[in-house]
């Protein structure tokens, strides 16, 4: 089986050569095996690792919460509870941040109406910028 160089990696699973060593010092991916020359040289199953990491991390989980996914998939006949709650607390974070996000619009959309495109003195974006306290919603 050919060994795989960082660099080649790096590409095919879509993580950049210093995220791959860096998953390797905090011990998401383990230390693959080195060339004579003390290259990294890594094997199909490190590029799935790494694919399955940029994924999980593409979605916005945590590196602990990818830590708990990985222990998980490497022991593919215990109950996937765990893998569940991991991914049902993500949404719930997802659905505050929608939240707080919708809000946000809300505010955005109404200081845009509410300007008159007169002067700076009179303009109700930079009023509400300047004092919170105007602001319709106060989680934003």
């Amino acid at each position: 089986m050919k060994k795989i160089t960082i660099g080649e990696a790096a590409r095919r699973s879509g993580v950049k050569v210093p995220t791959v060593r860096y998953y390797e010092s905090i011990g998401l991916l383990a230390a693959p095996s080195r060339s004579e020359g003390n290259q990294r040289s890594f094997e199909p199953a490190d590029i799935s690792r790494l694919a399955f990491i940029r994924h999980a991390r593409e979605l916005g989980f945590e590196i602990e919460a990818i830590r708990t996914l990985l222990t998980l998939q490497d022991d593919p006949n215990q109950s996937c509870a765990s893998a569940d709650a991991i991914a049902k607390a993500r949404l719930v974070e997802v659905e505050q941040r929608i939240r707080s996000l919708m809000a946000l619009k809300a505010e955005l959309e109404m200081m845009v109406e509410s300007c008159g495109h007169g002067r700076v003195d009179q303009c109700r974006v930079i009023e509400v910028l300047a004092d919170h306290g105007q602001c319709t919603h106060s989680h934003h």
